[in-house]
């Protein structure tokens, strides 16, 4: 599946915009993602494995709230950063 990097995360993948994700699972997705491009899922999930809260995931039009979110193969997966600052 298809997976949208955002600005602030695309130094962990070359500054690819999009990136091929596998898993059934957005937890299984993002581990896949952690696996080829180490440290990318920690700026995404805390220690508790919640989403962090400046983070948003969507699987085509919908908002993920959980990891336990399924997916498929033709699924499309959107990885939105909150901007924040002054």
């Amino acid at each position: 599946m298809v997976v949208n990097i955002p600005s602030p995360l695309r130094s962990y993948t070359a500054n690819r915009s999009q990136v091929e994700g596998n898993g059934s699972s957005l937890a299984e997705v993002l581990s896949d993602l952690d696996r080829r491009f180490p440290g990318m899922r920690f700026r995404m999930i805390d220690e508790q494995d919640g989403i962090r809260p400046h983070i948003k995931l969507f699987v085509n039009q919908d908002q993920a709230s959980a990891l336990t979110t399924l997916v498929s193969p033709s699924d499309e997966i959107h990885i939105i950063c909150a901007l924040s600052g002054g």
